[in-house]
């Protein structure tokens, strides 16, 4: 149980410190939904989410309102697409049709956001799964809710190279439709490796083929509290600075353990996980960047900044798994950088680059997140930066991803506006040497041998 001296906490940790819950998201499957017609195929899909979530915005409302937890985004996560249209679909277009019925359906039921127009294709694709693909570019830039995903690599499987050039290539093709709004398009699409199937957090969320009919995962962050709790811990050693976090990481996951357990009892849908992560935004205050300044650095990118993640990162998720049995997702730290004011400053002060950025995302919950490069950058070394990262997530048996964002007819030096939670960003040099023939090569990088377990 959970009690009253707890909740006055947690509303001292909402007045002061930023803590909110970012998601509660309803994962459905749409297995039952397929048919051999399309249109029949988009009735039942919008059917079935417009059914099982008419409810889900106001019980977030209601649970903010009866908590005094402010819970920022309700959103729905389904089956891959890829698996879900492959029997109607024959060609790109058929799929934008598909993603044009999520967004209605989206909006009918007032969602922020709603993840799985994705594919999975770690080990090689299916002609639908290729045709998913390519209409990314054209579904993002023709729909406002819909968020997609496409898992390139796994510890397991190794690296889909095809998938990887292809997806250099999306990337572009998106930022382009999309380049009148500063390619935000991108900013609704991230590449994986070893993605999770019980992600609540977009733009990465989908519902995998292992879970239930419908589920509701949770996401809490609160970098802010974390952020004023190791103001205590100034001047102390390392074992009293990771105590300190572990404690407080604690109590952030037992107000998402509260919130999911109520929000499964009110729809009526079992709870699936809660996901603790230090997801900032662009609010004063709620930062991952200050945390780290808090440890001890000047800005992040400085020397012993990736010790200074690892150790948060860690931290976080073993205070998170003594709060709720069913901790998952992504928990730990992200490092955004358009999201997070602190990271944006230590870019413009030259402190930090997309090398560094690169060698942290080995220690931290997901990767290269919400970054802003030239619009010039080719197709080929974006693709090169994404098998870097998948390969980062393979080596590692961690989750990586990629989320880049090409801002078509800017440069370095310039800003790209993203707006809300998405924030700005300022744009970051890219090493532009060639890497073409590399990406160019065909087939996939080979599970590594520690891969071999079974």
């Amino acid at each position: 149980m959970i009690s009253i001296r707890e909740i006055q906490e947690t509303n001292r940790m909402i007045e002061e410190m930023n803590l909110d819950v970012r998601t509660i998201t309803m994962g459905i499957s749409l297995l039952d939904c397929i048919d051999s017609n399309l249109e029949v195929l988009n009735q039942n899909i919008y059917n079935k989410i417009t059914t099982l979530a008419k409810n889900l915005v106001s019980t977030g409302d209601e649970i903010a309102k009866e908590y005094g937890i402010p819970v920022v985004n309700k959103r729905i996560s389904v089956t891959p697409i890829g698996l879900i249209g492959a029997s109607a679909c024959k060609k790109s277009e058929d799929f934008v049709t598909i993603a044009k019925t999520l967004d209605r359906a989206g909006k009918e039921v007032g969602v922020n956001f709603i993840g799985g127009y994705s594919a999975l294709v770690s080990k090689g694709m299916t002609k639908a799964e290729e045709l998913l693909i390519r209409s990314i570019p054209l579904a993002l830039s023709s729909t406002d809710v819909v968020c997609s995903s496409v898992n390139l690599g796994s510890t397991k499987t190794g690296i889909n190279m095809d998938a990887v050039r292809l997806m250099g290539e999306m990337i572009k093709e998106t930022a382009e439709l999309t380049k009148y709004q500063d390619s935000i398009g991108c900013a609704k699409l991230v590449v994986f490796c070893n993605a999770p199937d019980d992600n609540p957090f977009m733009a990465g969320a989908f519902h995998g083929v292992t879970e239930a009919d419908c589920i509701i995962n949770v996401g809490v962050s609160g970098p802010g509290v974390v952020k004023k709790a190791l103001e205590q811990a100034r001047g102390k050693d390392f074992e009293f600075l990771c105590e300190t976090i572990k404690k407080t990481a604690f109590k952030i996951t037992r107000v998402g353990q509260l919130v999911a357990k109520r929000a499964s009892e009110m729809l009526g849908v079992p709870f699936g996980i809660v996901d603790l992560s230090l997801a900032p935004t662009p609010a004063v205050g709620d930062s991952v960047a200050e945390i780290l300044q808090e440890i001890g650095l000047e800005h992040p990118g400085a020397p012993g900044t990736t010790a200074a993640l690892a150790l948060l990162n860690d931290q976080v998720k073993k205070g998170g798994i003594m709060a709720s049995s069913y901790v998952g997702g992504l928990s730990g730290a992200f490092i955004p950088v358009s999201e997070d004011q602190g990271m944006i400053d230590a870019v413009l002060e030259g402190c930090l680059t997309l090398e560094k950025l690169e060698a942290m995302t080995c220690v931290c919950s997901v990767g290269l997140d919400m970054i802003a490069i030239p619009g010039s950058t080719t197709a080929a070394t974006i693709s090169g930066i994404i098998a870097d990262e998948m390969a980062i997530g393979m080596i590692n048996q961690k989750t990586t991803a990629v989320r880049l964002i090409p801002v078509i007819g800017k440069e370095v030096g310039d800003q790209a506006e993203f707006g809300g939670l998405l924030g700005y960003a300022p744009i970051m040099p890219v090493n532009s040497f060639n890497c073409e023939a590399f990406v160019n090569r065909t087939g996939r990088i080979p599970a590594p041998v520690h891969s071999f377990k079974n």
